[in-house]
């Protein structure tokens, strides 16, 4: 093996922001009243994206040394950017753009960049060793802007050209970043100014590939003649060169620029609903980095270039929407019956579970999010229900004693008394945490504190998994599964519109018989109503026969869900061992969500004031041990 191959298959260059996006659309930004957080940027957008299709990207810029800074990093790392070579400037803040769709052809845009961390790179951020470990640097026009910035993106450019890397240029042209317009014209594309186009023609000669938009390549050929400026640019550059044509597609030009611009290389579009076009260039340079930087040819790079694009107009954000290689490779495949993309729900599932915050490959939660069997074992005493926020506290102690710091833990906590409890469970690393929406016990399925969702789980941290628990059997009454199954679609809708992940909760032994069919239909007709939840949580089966068919029921009908958890129903150890066992084999069952059995005698006897803190905590703590022992057992045999 070559030590010296390249390890990255990109590194881009300059700007990195966090983009706060009016989430009220149709209105002016003066009216906007609550914001979508994302990260931002040309270059970071490019990097999420190419990472989001297959590529090995890296970013190089600058963030603050602040809470913001902090996001784009740990955003970065999630989806599997390298983020080496981004540097924390100790005195200046990451940069912002404030952003709004007032309409289909108006997207006001605020940039917060007067002295920001991203506009400091200098030289001394660009390390030779980081530039030649990838095959391909690409460079953004924004970045040209100011001497020191310039001036980093030359020595990656020197270092990438000695060591046989390519070089890309986006144009990515923004006036009022050259300081060509006021600040409320973040919009503004286009501005001619002779300084920027004599700029960016010294930029040409070194590049393999430019791409951009009719108004970016008038800016940089410094002509205002299409033809022209694809001709000058070809006089300065032998770089195949991408023309943008938005709704129409592109076209693409190797060799000499033809008379008749269409005799490029036709990249068509897609006829899609524009949403909102902000974002849309970074997405189609991600598409057509994919094929180019894999040797495609440049009719491929084109396609998955503009079917990159039509996600991104068609969807709210910038780097979010970016689709990844599952998502794209199925547009492709089976096209979609909406010309607004955002509301292909087939497409939309694989957007978001290809997209999850993190991999869970295994899970064993300790679920204290019961509210009425503590109340039970209070029995009134106004004292003792005082007393349940500050036990809910110990099981948080004792779970975290079990995970020390390792993935793969969490718990259930509840909103009810478990608020002190999810706060100390948020200061545990990794911790897995669910909170439940249902009314403890209620059948029809009921929501607790109201039935309006939306305004509740709006608040919730970005990282708790909504949990709904629902009595239901295949054969109980039509009438009473279509109430069950409305309320349980409210919950899941619900959770993907505020981008929650949600765990279905299914118990039907309590209400009818148990056998090798009845939870894999169960399934199935939920899978039937379009619920494709991200965890089931499901009641031990019998044997593996059962898990055999609910194994086949989620590979085939949602291969994406993150699997089925086992809950205990207050039964003994023996029996769970029985349980994970009949598991133990089973392709879904990815760990186990148990309460009662672990908690229930250390709450009887300490809210009795049997037992101390520490006795308490240690009695909860031994007994989830056992299970997780149990569970780590039956999965290595």
């Amino acid at each position: 093996m070559n030590p010296t191959a390249p390890t990255l298959d990109l590194v881009t260059i300059g700007r990195s922001s966090v983009d706060l996006y009016g989430q009220q659309i149709g209105t002016r930004l003066e009216d906007v009243g609550s914001f979508a957080k994302s990260v931002g940027g040309c270059p970071t957008n490019i990097a999420v994206g190419t990472a989001r299709l297959g590529l090995k990207s890296a970013l190089l810029t600058r963030v603050g040394n602040e809470q913001f800074g902090r996001f784009i990093r740990e955003q970065l790392a999630r989806e599997g950017v390298e983020t080496a070579g981004i540097a924390t400037d100790p005195e200046r803040l990451t940069a912002l753009a404030i952003l709004s769709v007032e309409s289909d052809k108006s997207f006001p845009l605020l940039f917060y960049r007067d002295n920001c961390a991203d506009n400091a790179l200098c030289e001394d951020d660009v390390d030779e060793a980081f530039i030649r470990s990838a095959r391909a640097v690409l460079v953004t026009g924004t970045h040209f802007a100011k001497p020191h910035t310039d001036a980093a993106q030359r020595k990656a450019m020197r270092i990438a050209k000695a060591n046989g890397a390519r070089i890309v240029l986006d144009i990515d042209y923004r006036p009022n970043l050259w300081g060509l317009a006021g600040h409320d014209a973040g919009d503004n594309r286009y501005i001619a100014s002779e300084a920027v186009s004599q700029k960016m023609k010294t930029v040409l000669a070194d590049c393999d590939l430019i791409v951009g938009t009719e108004e970016e390549v008038f800016i940089a050929s410094g002509t205002s003649d299409l033809l022209d400026a694809l001709k000058t640019i070809r006089a300065h550059s032998a770089a195949t060169i991408v023309l943008k044509r938005g709704p129409m597609g592109c076209i693409v030009y190797d060799g000499a620029i033809p008379d008749d611009l269409e005799e490029g290389i036709v990249g068509k579009g897609f006829p899609i609903e524009v949403y909102n076009v902000l974002g849309a260039g970074d997405a189609f340079m991600s598409g057509f980095l994919r094929g180019w930087l894999r040797d495609e040819p440049h009719a491929t790079s084109a396609t998955w270039a503009n079917a990159c694009g039509a996600f991104a107009v068609s969807r709210l954000l910038c780097a979010p929407e970016i689709p990844t290689w599952a998502e794209l490779q199925y547009f492709l495949a089976k096209g979609s019956p909406e010309r607004a993309l955002r509301k292909d729900a087939a497409i939309n599932h694989i957007h978001w579970a290809t997209t999850r915050r993190r991999a869970i490959p295994q899970l064993m939660a300790f679920a204290i999010d019961h509210r009425s069997q503590l109340e039970d074992l209070a029995a009134g005493d106004p004292a003792r229900l005082a007393r349940i926020p500050e036990f809910k506290v110990l099981a948080v102690r004792a779970a975290a004693s079990v995970a020390a710091g390792r993935p793969g833990y969490g718990m259930l906590l509840d909103d009810k008394y478990g608020r002190e409890a999810l706060f100390a469970a948020a200061r545990e690393p990794d911790f897995w945490v669910a909170k439940p929406i249902e009314q403890p016990g209620s059948r029809p399925l009921r929501f607790e504190f109201g039935q309006d969702l939306g305004s509740r789980l709006v608040e919730w941290p970005v990282d708790h998994c909504i949990k709904v628990l629902c009595f239901y059997h295949p054969d109980d009454p039509a009438e009473l599964k279509a109430v069950q199954i409305d309320k349980l679609r409210s919950a899941f809708e619900a959770a993907r519109k505020v981008g929650r992940e949600i765990l279905i909760e299914i118990i039907a032994g309590k209400h009818g018989a148990l056998d090798d069919h009845t939870v894999a239909r169960a399934l199935s007709e939920m899978y039937d109503e379009g619920l494709t939840p991200d965890w089931w949580k499901l009641e031990p089966q019998a044997n593996r026969r059962a898990f055999e068919e609910i194994d086949a029921v989620i590979a085939a009908r949602d291969p994406l869900c993150r699997g089925v958890l086992l809950l205990g129903l207050e039964a003994p150890v023996e029996a769970l061992r029985e349980g994970f066992e009949a598991a133990r084999a089973s392709r879904s069952v990815k760990g186990f969500a148990v309460g009662r059995t672990i908690w229930v005698e250390a709450a009887r006897r300490w809210l009795a004031g049997e037992i101390d803190d520490a006795a308490a905590v240690a009695d909860m703590a031994a007994r989830f041990q056992v299970l997780t022992d149990l569970w780590l057992a039956a999965e290595a045999g």
